[in-house]
This record gives C-alpha cells, structure tokens and sequence, in this order.
C-alpha cells in the first residue's frame, strides 16, 4: 500500500515523500496516527501544493539536527562497571546506561539515536555514532572504568 508521509519516519522516510508499507502497518498505525495519508491522486496534488510547506519544516528539523549534533561532537561519558581480573565487566555497558551518563551531562537522546552494535563488556574507551538525523552521526566517547577508580 503507498502512502504519503505527512511527519519524517525515521525508519520510513522525510516528510511529504512516498512510500510503500504494509497495509496492516498503515491502516492501524500510521493513518490512525495521522502520519501519513493514502496516495490518491487528489493527496498526490495536496503534496505539491504543500511542498513548500514540507521543505520548510524539513530545513527546520535539519537545523536542529545540526545543532544538536554540535552538542554532541566530542562529548565524553565515563561509566563506572564492576571488573573481574583480566579486565572483563561482570555485567554489561547497554545503551541504557549510554543514555543514562549523558541525561547527567544534560544532553537528551532516545534509544534509538544510540548506534551502538553490541553491549561493551570491557573496559576501555568506544566511540559511538548517535544518530541524530538521516545523514548527521556525530560520536560520543564513551569510558569504562573500574568502580575503584570512579570513586
């Protein structure tokens, strides 16, 4: 089923482009939501007349992209793990404790933003890719260290 996004997806698209998605995801997902509207001719016509509009909006949530993606540019978070012996953690570094160190630092990011491929379960010093917007990745540097030398 095509469809017309009328708010960015991040998983589907921006606003105001085409896409084609199950009819179960749009018919009780997106529609309801009022995310997206059914690609008639007559909404086809509506996205031209409303252009603008959208390119408007997406410069707008580009701009804050990039402002946020200056925020985050060489941010650094240390989290504290206990350690074994040979340097392994006893539990892991999830993106929830990611989102956690940088919610202290006053910096706002979603689970989703966070690219981190699999939990870290050593010690040492990562850099992650936050995903802002589509294009803009900055990295994070993220530090584990032992509990000891936390304190």
């Amino acid at each position: 089923m095509k469809v017309i996004l009328t708010k960015t997806i991040e998983t589907l698209g921006i606003i105001g482009s085409e896409v084609k998605v199950a009819k179960g995801y749009a018919r009780n997902y997106l529609l309801p939501q009022e995310m997206a509207v059914l690609s008639t001719p007559a909404n086809r016509k509506r996205l031209e007349f409303e252009k603008k509009r959208f390119e408007v909006q997406i410069a707008k949530e580009k701009a804050l992209a990039e402002e946020m993606a200056k925020r985050l540019e060489g941010v650094s978070c240390t989290i504290a793990a206990k350690v074994s012996d040979e340097d392994r953690l006893y539990g892991s570094v999830t993106v929830r404790d990611v989102i956690d160190a940088l919610a202290k630092q006053g910096l706002d990011v979603r689970k989703q933003m966070i690219l981190m491929p699999e939990s870290i379960k050593k010690i040492g010093t990562y850099a992650i890719p936050v995903r802002v917007y589509k294009g803009v990745e900055p990295e994070i540097s993220v530090v584990v260290v032992p509990e000891e030398q936390a304190e």
